[in-house]
């Protein structure tokens, strides 16, 4: 597998973003399954890019199903909910945080 030197470009708002060959590449995985991930929503494509959450994504959820046995729909549901755990955490740490005079 060879690849070319342009791997990443610029978004429009300044973020680094990665080809599916870079992303196979990096996790040692293969650019189909990275194309079926995007194809299935597992992972969001920015046209043929990903940006790097995505590529840390697919590592996350190559760990989960290697080390776990988690099928494909049961690592990505994992990564969901420690999503949505850790902005509710985030959250309740804002609200917590606030002077009791400004909760009412």
């Amino acid at each position: 597998m060879s690849f070319s030197l342009s791997t990443t470009v610029v978004s429009p708002e300044g973020e680094q973003l990665y080809t599916f060959e870079y992303a196979a590449l990096v996790t040692q995985t293969s650019i189909a399954l990275v194309q079926v991930y995007v194809e299935l929503g597992v992972i969001e494509a920015i046209g043929s890019m990903l940006h790097p959450r995505e590529i840390a994504r697919i590592a996350q959820i190559q760990r989960l199903r290697q080390d776990l046995g988690l099928n494909l729909a049961g690592a990505a549901m994992v990564l969901d909910m420690a999503a949505e755990i850790a902005q509710l955490r985030a959250q309740l740490k804002a609200h917590q945080s606030r002077p009791q005079n400004e909760l009412f």
